[in-house]
């Protein structure tokens, strides 16, 4: 008999990739799917970055790549954070690896303990719990709904403080809410963080150029703080790299070299072609950025005008990122298009089976009774899948 490994049969699913792939088989079979359950900008890599990919193949970057990254690379990504983020991490600090989720998952496995508790705001994205069952930790939920902004207090973060915290793990803007934390809140938190010295942040900042409400504040600029965050971000989200692979941590240098240490014994070094492309994508021209930014901005605008019409939601207006989460606990008991729905899941089951509109069941993000849409789609698909929710909601 196959043994698979206890670590590993504790771990759920992904339910947004899962979601996704459902969908692409309904769509395979002739169905006309929209799919609003995948992060993912639908727009192509830009011409520059793409054209830095190609001279990388000619120029023969096609050998392993240090672990930690390309120093040229830790460089570029080294002088953005000092000039778009008033941040100061030497390229011996910055660890590349094979996307921001890497990173990530990196961190957490360097610095936690079997039984250390890692505190999770909630709603979050669904790798995050994931993440630290698989270190062996303790995650620790802090709840926030929708009267909030999906946004903890200070009070919060305070009670859920006991000796046996070892990380906290903080997302703005985030996914699945598009909420944003405000310096003022940042700081707030850093005041309570002071008191507890041996918390490590670790903040994921990958939706960092998707803001509609100026620069994103980093709670490693807060005072006392810089010794004790890890930054992760990547050129996913900003520039429509998802499927290069390229993210990075910038840190303090124990837990620089423990990633490293880490990662060189189950990846190595990312992708050298991704490498440079990556390298391209910072250097380079921002104007692709500003571009994406604004129709996502435009998209929100469309989204939560036709949300708002849908009976039994209610919806915030996000502040970044390119997803909504609306409160759908007013259909939960009512029978729909003949169908009982008891769950948020349940909802998300009629919305795919009979509006032909993939989104993700709020429990995949620790919030029941939400729902998730990515409008990282066209227009034209917004407003035939909000037409559909709509239509197949009164039934």
């Amino acid at each position: 008999m196959i043994q698979i490994s206890e670590r590993v049969a504790s771990l759920s699913p992904s339910a947004t990739l899962a979601m996704s792939q459902k969908s692409a088989q309904l769509r395979a079979s002739g169905v006309d799917v929209i799919n609003m359950s995948v992060g993912e900008p639908d727009f192509d890599t830009p011409a520059h970055i793409k054209e830095a990919a190609k001279r990388a193949i000619d120029e023969n970057y096609s050998r392993y790549t240090p672990v930690a990254g390309y120093l040229s690379l830790r460089e570029a990504v080294s002088a953005k954070l000092r000039s778009e983020n008033g941040l100061e991490f030497d390229p011996s600090r910055i660890v590349v690896g094979n996307g921001a989720k890497q990173e990530l998952c990196n961190v957490v496995l360097a610095t936690v303990n079997p039984g250390d508790e890692v505190l999770i705001p909630v709603p979050a994205w669904v790798s995050y719990v994931e993440m630290v069952k698989l270190a062996g930790g303790v995650p620790v939920l802090v709840h926030a709904g929708l009267e909030t902004d999906f946004k903890i207090s200070p009070e919060q973060l305070e009670a859920a403080v006991t000796p046996r915290t070892r990380l906290l793990m903080l997302n703005s803007p985030s996914n699945p809410t598009g909420s944003i934390y405000t310096r003022e809140e940042l700081e707030a938190f850093a005041e309570v963080l002071r008191r507890y010295p041996d918390v490590l942040v670790l903040s994921d900042e990958i939706y960092e150029h998707i803001s509609f409400a100026g620069p994103v504040a980093s709670i490693a600029r807060c005072g006392g703080m810089s010794d004790r965050v890890v930054v992760v971000n990547g050129v996913s989200k900003a520039y429509a790299m998802t499927g290069w692979r390229i993210g990075y941590m910038a840190g303090p240098e124990p837990v620089a070299k423990a990633v490293t240490k880490l990662q060189g014994q189950y990846t190595s070094g990312a992708s050298s072609i991704a490498q440079k492309a990556a390298e391209a994508a910072y250097t380079g021209s921002q104007e692709c950025v500003e571009e994406m930014r604004e129709a996502f901005r435009r998209r929100r605008d469309l989204i939560v005008e036709l949300a708002s019409d849908i009976p039994g939601w209610m919806v915030n207006r996000p502040d970044g990122a390119f997803y909504l989460f609306p409160d759908v606990s007013a259909l939960i008991g009512r029978e729909i298009g003949g169908r009982r729905i008891e769950t948020s899941g349940d909802y998300v089951m009629y919305l795919l089976e009979v509006a032909n509109v993939a989104t993700v069941d709020g429990a995949a993000f620790c919030a029941p009774g939400y729902i998730r849409l990515s409008y990282a789609t066209s227009d034209d698909n917004i407003r035939e899948a909000m037409r559909r929710i709509r239509e197949a909601t009164l039934r």
